[in-house]
């Protein structure tokens, strides 16, 4: 069995490397221009259509919804451009003054016609147009290889299906939580010694880094939504949106409490030099109460990125009983830091904000207060999503597909289902 799985290693490790962003856009992106090329080669009276080959090369995303959308807006940026340029070789012709013009008034189409990021491209197509000879024929030639260039790009990702980028979001998320993990808990057994002021000052600093991290999984976690939108193999996208940005919510929220937790550790530890910042007994309960901290987080992210039933409901009861676990020690840590204070006052402001910080993450991870989150957000998107789309709403209602949202919110546990 072990020489299976060892041979069957490479193919794995191929297998994970196809469906990674980068290799699935080169793919996709050069099987559209190929195809868009051939096409234009017989459609188009340009020697080298390598307008068709472009546009695709431009209009083919990783995700569907980002195919349409570039799509129309591109073919919108090059009609734009070619009607401009049209217009100027008919009143004026080229000359330096009438290019600028050319610039500045494609420039204020691209931004009438709303194309986004391709208001270059209007430009770009109105000048290529008006310097050749043949103006007309060119124009045409060039919306015809447009056209093509779009065409292939849409049909590439409705032949091949793009991959859903909701397991790699649940890994980023998760890996977030892995790293604020091994944080908390060098923070909790340096929080059990005599800590200098430097080493604190560093875990603050690293607790700032994290913001980073947060960014990076913001950019999976908006991939994800958008491969959700407009994917025909996806059902109930809308639920799984939510869930996902709930859960990395919740975390981000834990990260920044973590950074005031570090920060309040390192003027502890700037009061209290070279004493420990608490007493022995103390400073162990801290240690272990962010050890289970720690791994509730851990368990947190597996718990809303789990997509199985079983395995989420697993995940929940090892949750829940991680929580009660940590608040159990948190009324120990509250007992002892009281005892504390009848005999030393002193610092007696920060050893409460760490009880204070501490509540606030147990707090965020509850499973209730996550239920009534979720089920909140879920109400403000399908409120905002009817008001916006009404027809489309309408024809959900008609198919059935907005019961059984609904029928499924109301059935939530806070799992991710």
């Amino acid at each position: 069995m072990r020489d299976v799985r060892e041979r069957a290693a490479p193919l794995v490790r191929l297998v994970r490397r196809y469906r990674e962003p980068v290799v699935v856009q080169a793919l996709r992106s050069s099987a559209a221009a190929t195809v868009a090329y051939v096409i234009a080669l017989r459609l188009s009276p340009e020697a080298l259509p390598l307008t068709a080959p472009l546009t695709a090369l431009l209009v083919v995303q990783v995700t569907l919804y980002a195919t349409l959308t570039n799509g129309i807006r591109r073919v919108n940026a090059v009609v734009a451009g070619v009607l401009v340029a049209i217009a100027f070789s008919l009143l004026v012709g080229l000359t330096w003054w009438s290019l600028a013009l050319l610039i500045v008034a494609s420039l204020a189409v691209g931004h009438l016609v709303r194309v986004d990021e391709y208001v270059p491209e209007v430009a770009i197509s109105a000048m290529l147009v008006l310097g050749v000879t043949t103006v007309g024929d060119t124009a045409w030639s060039r919306v015809v290889e447009t056209l093509i260039g779009a065409v292939v790009g849409l049909g590439c990702n409705l032949l091949l299906p793009p991959p859903v980028w909701v397991e790699e979001a649940g890994a980023s998320i998760e890996g977030l939580a892995r790293r604020l993990r091994q944080l908390m808990l060098r923070i909790g057994e340096e929080a059990a010694g005599r800590t200098p002021v430097e080493q604190a000052a560093a875990r603050l600093h690293e607790a700032r880094r994290l913001d980073h991290d947060i960014v990076e999984v913001d950019a999976a976690l908006r991939q994800a939504e958008d491969s959700l939108r407009l994917n025909p193999r996806v059902r109930e996208g809308l639920l799984h949106k939510v869930v996902l940005r709930t859960g990395l919510d919740t975390l981000e929220i834990c990260t920044v409490v973590l950074r005031v937790l570090a920060r309040t550790l390192t003027d502890l530890a700037k009061e209290r030099e070279p004493q420990p910042l608490f007493p022995p007994g103390t400073g162990e309960t801290v240690e272990r109460l962010l050890s289970e901290i720690a791994d509730a987080l851990v368990s947190f992210a597996v718990l809303v990125t789990t997509s199985v039933s079983l395995n989420a409901d697993a995940a929940e009861a090892r949750l829940s009983a991680e929580l009660r676990q940590a608040a159990t020690t948190r009324d120990k840590l509250a007992r002892l830091l009281l005892e504390q204070l009848e005999h030393d006052a002193r610092q007696w402001h920060l050893h409460g904000a760490v009880l204070t910080e501490v509540n606030r993450i147990l707090d965020e991870l509850d499973t209730e207060h996550r239920t009534s989150r979720l089920l909140e957000d879920l109400d403000r998107v399908s409120r905002e999503q009817r008001a916006r789309m009404p027809r489309l709403t309408r024809l959900r209602e008609r198919l059935g597909v907005q019961e059984k949202l609904w029928r499924n919110r109301t059935g939530m546990d806070g799992r991710y289902l």
